[in-house]
């Protein structure tokens, strides 16, 4: 079997274009290398269809992985699979020049030509697991602000308890110095760090100066690319940082760019590594409109309005972009330093600093728009994890941040969801008490909540109930992360700050 399967993983290659003919049996050595092995057999065998969300390759993957377990070559786990198989992969893939050339002979074509090659090359080099982003879970709903996308995160492998024994037992090791660094192309990984042999980066001039281009493996929503500093440098939101939104914008016009905000509770996971997201989609936010014009002293030329949208936004547009970075510098300086007791808004308490803004730069036709988000991550007794959090009565669906793909509209919802949800909906079918399983109890009075909006719950819609309810209680979760309530008495307090300007 180990012939057919390496044989299966060559043809894979030299069908996607990441191995070209005449390396096939430079290619197939390496593999056999990887198996201790130094004899071949020619075979035939059935290709493996590149077009089926990558459900060949996992096959084939997984037989090989099964052969190198029982050849004593790696343990039987999860995260040493996982370890194998990019190398496996990596055997098949050109060197990062290669691949950096190509892109940008293809950028000569058009920025658009570029990031489509290099997005399937991300897929096809097995990067971006296509077939464990297939397991989430997704739908949309529709709210008062638009259709809002949802999704139940499962690529992210578990881990098992055998990687997290040894990790565990591992000397600790600073290198990479995070998953966001240079560092990472081409390395071996290890059990507390994925490998990233099959990983390649392109290198782009942001601002002046070095960063990486390269797309999220866990990939949330269409063609969600990273781009990051070449430093290991801490986030911030500053003039810099708009200026760098549209250096990339400019530089790729059909993908927008965006940043989460610079401070804990309201920012994003990595806050150690100066980064951006941003991809191929257009989000319920982007589409929500302007719900009030306003015009900023000094800005009379910058379109400007909040949006109709849960958290608080203001959206500004021209054609020059300089415009929207000197008008963006100017709320956020404002903005920082801003103060409303009546709306609860604080700039700082102790020395704390609370406000700060998520921006999202885009290109739409031939004028330039940032969206600009204003946050605030103050605590009280109430709300520990912050006033303008998912609050209390909600953590069951969503406990974590709202970061930068929330706020556009997309709800990045824990894997532990899924079984939960299975569970639930068999509890409300049958007719089960809530409260007697530890898994569900959590969600027993939110149940009780919306039970009486629905006078017949069946096998058949059971689960559509229950996506719809999700989908509503995240649109509730934004909106407690809204800085100014979508009220009459929220409104008035938004044009409060405004008018400062």
């Amino acid at each position: 079997m180990l012939n057919e399967n390496i044989k299966k993983l060559v043809e894979y290659g030299i069908e996607t274009g990441l191995t070209p003919e005449c390396e096939r049996i430079y290619t197939t050595n390496l593999l056999l290398e990887m198996f201790h092995e130094d004899s071949y057999e020619d075979v035939e065998v059935q290709k493996i269809p590149v077009d089926d969300d990558g459900e060949g390759l996992e096959k084939v993957l997984s037989e090989l992985l099964a052969e190198a377990v029982k050849r004593g070559i790696i343990e039987d786990s999860i995260g040493y699979r996982d370890l194998f198989d990019t190398k496996l992969m990596n055997c098949l893939l050109p060197r990062p020049a290669q691949v950096q050339k190509e892109f940008w002979e293809h950028y000569g074509h058009s920025p658009e030509e570029a990031t489509a090659y290099y997005y399937k090359f991300s897929r096809d080099s097995d990067y971006i697991r296509r077939y464990r982003v297939k397991k989430d879970m997704k739908w949309k709903v529709d709210s008062p602000y638009g259709e809002i996308d949802i999704t139940i995160n499962l690529s992210k492998p578990e881990k098992d308890p055998k990687a997290i024994a040894a990790a565990k037992n591992a000397k600790n090791n600073s290198y990479p110095k995070c998953q966001l660094c240079m560092e990472n192309e081409g390395y071996a990984g290890r059990l507390d760090h994925p490998a990233r042999e099959n990983h390649r980066i392109i290198p782009i001039t942001i601002n002046g100066g070095e960063w990486g281009f390269q797309y999220s493996p866990y990939v949330y929503y269409n063609e969600h690319c990273i781009v990051f500093n070449g430093q290991h440098i801490p986030m911030k939101i500053d003039r810099a940082a708009f200026t760098k939104l549209f250096d990339f914008v400019k530089q790729f016009p059909h993908y927008f760019l965006g940043s989460n905000a610079d401070l804990p509770i309201v920012g994003g996971s990595i806050l150690s590594h100066d980064h951006f997201q941003g991809g191929n989609y257009t989000f319920a936010m982007a589409k929500a409109p302007v719900e009030k014009e306003v015009t900023i002293p000094g800005y009379e030329d910058v379109e400007c309005g909040i949006v109709k949208w849960p958290l608080s936004v203001l959206r500004i547009r021209h054609k020059d972009e300089k415009r929207l970075i000197e008008l963006a510098d100017h709320v956020l300086g404002a903005w920082r330093g801003y103060t409303d007791e009546a709306a609860f808004i604080y700039a700082e308490t102790d020395g704390e600093p609370h406000n700060t803004i998520t921006p999202i730069a885009r290109k739409v036709g031939d004028v330039y728009e940032l969206d600009l988000t204003l946050r605030n991550n103050i605590t009280t007794e109430e709300h520990p994890l912050g006033v303008y959090h998912p609050h209390a009565q909600y953590h069951n669906i969503k406990k974590e941040n709202i970061g930068l793909i929330e706020v556009m509209g997309l709800a990045v919802l824990p894997a532990r969801l899924k079984e939960e949800l299975e569970i639930l909906a068999d509890y409300l079918v049958e007719g089960k008490d809530i409260r007697s399983n530890e898994k569900i109890e959590k969600h027993a009075d939110w149940v009780a909540g919306f039970l009486p909006k629905h006078s017949e719950i069946s096998r058949e819609n059971v689960m559509d109930i229950l996506k719809e309810e999700v989908g509503q209680t995240f649109v509730h979760v934004l909106e407690d992360a809204g800085v100014y309530k979508c009220n009459e008495e929220g409104r008035k307090a938004f044009l409060r700050f405004i008018e400062t300007l």
